[in-house]
């Protein structure tokens, strides 16, 4: 009997997708823009960003004045005067000088926050990367549920053609029951495909909100370098767990001289005036110059934690870098590996394809049995899922090359889709402004906590 081959089964299914949902197809493209405006992970991060940018405005407001009200109510016993005072003023206070330490306090979360926005970029590469595999998963059990439903059609003409054969004494019932046990295996693994489909489109609405309609054809793969070794270089130079890695280091660096500068003195200046509950009013101005003596060795020990943290980070410096330049050369391993295995299963399917066809004409003369026949069924469908495996796993690997690349961006993929701004919030603070700032993401997020009854 005729098989489909796997070019017209593919071609089938997308002049169907074509013809059935044209408006819903939804592209790779499509997919990464809406794994990207939906990810909860990338909000969560926004929201820790925006946390770090509040530590800014935090420091800069250490060297701005306090202004505090004060109200002081006291009482002495009868026998020695007034037994109830009170009074309430007004207290004044500016750090005038301090070695500099606010403004390394101030320098190292400005360092902090560059380190998470890098961090921000490697969780955006993580989100693509998912929906990358999330749209490629559908399409590729799609094209198996295709696969098996054609595996049980042609074994269902088999098993009728070996009844047919078998009434006439052609063939024996170990024939037909051959047959017949093929055609239960068939219907397994069909059954089989479509709860694989039901999970990846379960996959596919957890990255984007919603569940595929039909997935248009892939666009070309991105360009990648020419070498391993361009590529490596790519990544050391500007994959976001590097630099996050070398902001790192600079923050555990500044974190030693704020750690010493504790060492050094503060002079403080105050400006007081107060009105008791006779009407009589004060005022005051001084300058206080305070630092330490002896801190039971907390000072020593806060400066040697802090050099512990930044043989810490440099440590992991080395360690990242290693990490990337391994992940590059395994996936450039793999995007080989792949290319070699689509080839092998090119020619597989065609050799596949040519044997089961010489098999079904040998049947009819006698010369094989159903057996084998069925035999070869399950070779070429084994074999063209083997290419189908081959080519999704190709142009995965070609995204996961990005990806260990740092270049698996929406910026660097060109979705054409507004990209979260990092700095707009940091600009809107970092001179610590008094009053609420808010932003389109956390009232985002308000909006849907009222929707889930949450607050």
């Amino acid at each position: 009997m005729g098989r489909m081959t796997l070019k017209s089964l593919l071609c089938a299914t997308a002049l169907a997708v074509a013809t059935a949902l044209p408006a819903g197809a939804q592209s790779l493209t499509d997919t990464l823009i809406n794994a990207y405006r939906t990810s909860d992970l990338l909000d969560q991060n926004r929201a820790l960003l925006r946390a770090a940018d509040e530590d800014v405005a935090q420091s800069v407001s250490s060297l701005r004045p306090v202004l505090e009200y004060v109200g002081r109510v006291s009482y002495s016993d009868p026998s020695i005067g007034d037994h109830l005072t009170g009074n309430v003023g007004l207290e004044a206070s500016l750090l005038l000088f301090d070695f500099g330490r606010s403004q390394l306090t101030i320098d190292l979360q400005k360092e902090t926050v560059l380190a998470l926005r890098e961090g921000l970029k490697g969780i955006e590469q993580d989100v693509l990367l998912r929906g990358v595999n999330a749209y490629f998963n559908v399409r590729l059990q799609n094209a198996f549920v295709g696969l098996r439903e054609n595996d049980v059609r042609v074994i269902t003409q088999q098993l009728r053609a070996a009844r047919d054969r078998f009434e006439v004494g052609e063939v024996t019932r170990t024939d037909v029951s051959i047959a017949e046990a093929r055609l239960a295996a068939a219907r397994s693994g069909f059954a089989a495909a479509q709860g694989a489909l039901a999970q990846a489109r379960e996959e596919y609405k957890a990255v984007t909100g919603a569940y595929p309609m039909s997935l248009r054809p892939p666009p070309p793969a991105p360009r990648i370098p020419a070498s391993e070794a361009e590529a490596k270089g790519i990544a050391l130079g500007r994959h976001p767990d590097i630099l996050e890695a070398q902001r790192n280091v600079t923050v555990s660096e500044i974190g030693i001289a704020v750690a010493r500068a504790a060492l050094n003195p503060t002079l403080r200046g105050t400006v007081g005036v107060s009105l008791d509950e006779d009407g009589d009013d004060a005022s005051s101005v001084g300058v206080t110059l305070r630092g330490p003596i002896y801190s039971g060795g907390n000072i020593s020990s806060v400066i040697r934690q802090s050099q512990a943290r930044r043989d810490a980070s440099r440590a992991s410096l080395h360690f990242v870098n290693k990490r990337i330049e391994q992940g590059v050369g395994n996936a450039w391993a793999d995007l080989a590996v792949s290319v070699a295995s689509e080839r092998a299963s090119e020619e597989e399917v065609r050799a596949a394809r040519l044997a089961l066809r010489g098999a079904q004409e040998e049947l009819e003369v006698g010369s094989r049995t159903t057996l084998d026949v069925l035999d070869l069924e399950q070779d070429l469908l084994d074999a063209q899922t083997n290419l189908i495996s081959a080519q999704i796993n190709r142009a995965v690997t070609i995204y996961e090359l990005l990806a260990a690349m740092g270049l698996l961006t929406v910026d660097h993929l060109a979705l054409g889709v507004a990209t979260y701004d990092p700095a707009a919030y940091y600009n809107a603070v970092k001179n610590a402004p008094l009053g609420t700032v808010t932003s389109p993401q956390g009232e985002k997020l308000d909006r849907v906590m009222r929707r889930l009854n949450l607050q």
